[in-house]
Parts: C-alpha cells; sequence; structure tokens
C-alpha cells in the first residue's frame, strides 16, 4: 500500500472529513476522495461508510488508519536516527498553548532555543475556551494544554503526552480580608463569600462545585470573566475573591494575597500533547526537554 494513501486515510481518522482533510493536505476533495477509493480497492474491504451527511471509518478503516499511524511513527524514528548521525536539530518547531501556560512558559523556552543553531520555534496562544486543545495536535508540533489530570481524550487519540508540571490552584483574596489572616483555607471558610468566577466547566470552576458539594451551600458568584488579569483586578479591589492559578496569580502586589486550598484536590496538570510521528523528530524532542526544564524552574522558584 502506498505510503501517502495510508497518510490521507490518517487523516480522515483525524480530522473527520474529507473536505477538511483536503484543506489540511492543499488537495482538492476530488483528488482526496480518489486515492481514498485506490487505499479501498488495495485493502479489499470498505474502509469508509456513510453516516448522514458526512462519513466514517469501518472498523477496516480505523484499524488500517492506526496501521498508518505506526508506519509514520516507524518512519519518523528511522529520518530521526539518521538525522542525529548527521545533522544537529534543525528546522521549524511550531507550539501553541493556552494563555497562562504561555506566560509562564514561552518566556525561558524563546530563550533556551535562541541559543540553538538553525532552530526555529513558531509559538502561538489559544483561545482558552477550545473545546479540547487534543484538537489543535494534527496542526502544531507541540501542543501545550491543562487539564486535571491525562484526558480519556488524549488517549483515544494516541497521543504522546509528556507532563510539564503540576500547578496548584489557590484562593485569591484582597489584601486585609479576615480570611487573609489564616495560612490555607478549608470549605467551610468558604461559605457565604462573593466570587468572582470563570466561565462554567472551566478548571477553577470545577473545584467550586467540589466545595459546594462539601458545604451543601451553592456558590454565590458576582461575575463571571474568562481574562484571570481582571479576576485579579477584582479581587483586589474587594469585588469577590476567586479561584486562581499560583504561578501566574500576583501575591502581596497591588492588593490580593493568595491562599492555598486544604481538603480539596486543587491542582491543573499542564501537558505537552504531541502526534507520535511528530514526537520523534529530534527538533521537536529537543523543545520539548527545554519545555521540561523551563517548567521544572518555574515549579522551583514558587516552592514554599
Amino acid at each position: 500500500m502506498d505510503v501517502h494513501r495510508l497518510e490521507l486515510l490518517r487523516e480522515l481518522a483525524e480530522r473527520g472529513s474529507i473536505t477538511a482533510v483536503a484543506l489540511a493536505t492543499n488537495r482538492t476533495v476530488s483528488a482526496v476522495s480518489q486515492q481514498l477509493k485506490v487505499l479501498e480497492r488495495e485493502a479489499g474491504l470498505p474502509l469508509t461508510e456513510r453516516s448522514g451527511r458526512g462519513i466514517v471509518l469501518t472498523g477496516a478503516g480505523r484499524m488500517l488508519a492506526q496501521t498508518a499511524t505506526d508506519v509514520a511513527i516507524a518512519l519518523e524514528r528511522a529520518d530521526a536516527v539518521w538525522k542525529e548521525f548527521t545533522l544537529s536539530p534543525r528546522g521549524e518547531v511550531t507550539l501553541t498553548t493556552f494563555p497562562t501556560g504561555g506566560q509562564m512558559l514561552l518566556p525561558g523556552l524563546l530563550d533556551a532555543v535562541a541559543e540553538i543553531p538553525d532552530l526555529t520555534l513558531i509559538a502561538s496562544d489559544q483561545d482558552p475556551l477550545h473545546p479540547d486543545f487534543a484538537d489543535l495536535t494534527p496542526d502544531f508540533d507541540i501542543v501545550i494544554a491543562d487539564a486535571p489530570g491525562l484526558m480519556p481524550s488524549w488517549r483515544e487519540r494516541g497521543l504522546t503526552v509528556v507532563k510539564l508540571m503540576d500547578e496548584p490552584l489557590d484562593i485569591a483574596l484582597p489584601e486585609g480580608h479576615p480570611l487573609a489572616a489564616k495560612a490555607s483555607l478549608s470549605a467551610k471558610d468558604l461559605v457565604d463569600v462573593t466570587w468572582i468566577g470563570v466561565p462554567l466547566g472551566f478548571p477553577y470552576d470545577r473545584i467550586l462545585r467540589q466545595l459546594e458539594a462539601i458545604t451543601g451551600v451553592p456558590a454565590t458568584i458576582g461575575q463571571r470573566f474568562l481574562d484571570n488579569g481582571i479576576v485579579e483586578a477584582l479581587v483586589a479591589t474587594g469585588h469577590g475573591i476567586a479561584i486562581l492559578p499560583r504561578f501566574t496569580t500576583r501575591d502581596h502586589e497591588n492588593g490580593l494575597v493568595t491562599r492555598p486550598l486544604a481538603g480539596i484536590r486543587s491542582t491543573r496538570q499542564i501537558s505537552a500533547l504531541m502526534r507520535p510521528d511528530r514526537a520523534e523528530r529530534p527538533s521537536v524532542r529537543l523543545v520539548v526537554r527545554a519545555l521540561q526544564e523551563v517548567a521544572s524552574g518555574v515549579a522551583a522558584q514558587h516552592q514554599g
């Protein structure tokens, strides 16, 4: 079977439609359809079937798409071995991140990559409301994502996941708030307070739901904002308290302090997500190692 046609089947499994595959591979829809039909004749079994107005992979199609992934990994691994033998890592690596992840990690990462000859890092940020950052892995070499832990969709896609750090989520208070006198806060301390919340479904909002379950008292949400900077400003000026990430939240500056939350697991895991074949590229591996070192430094800086 032709490797390029196998790659088109893999792209269809990843992207979900022939139109999306055509757009991603700079082909026409007709050309993609023709190549997939040739691959189906070579396989001797139906690889796709109609579902509504679109198509989905059959069982045989899913199996062959996984084989295409295995082939891509093997090719990238062979290419990586050869490049390591003949060349230092070079070329472009594309990376995208959620905003506070970029705030923490990109300054140090760009410093580290700047010292590597012939390697260019092209970084961008994404709307944190993106439903699943794993959806971005077909279009970027490295995707930095945050979640409570390893997400089922990451496993289902067969992604390479490199954990970078666990970041605690703290309670942010205005200086002078009565609760600021405590070293840590429990669920019962946080009854009858006004919260500056985040959009429903965000990891921080999940912690509010846990607090409600423990206390049996609904949380009072004064306002909801996506931007942490707005949340910090409102907390600092006494409009409520909030749940914010420890490493990117000001402490004892501009009227805001933070306190850890006791009795509830309040952390987010920050990870680098990659297609497994791209994870084999020497340049990508080098950037991921640099990311791990930067993340370790950020975590160490905030210990205690």
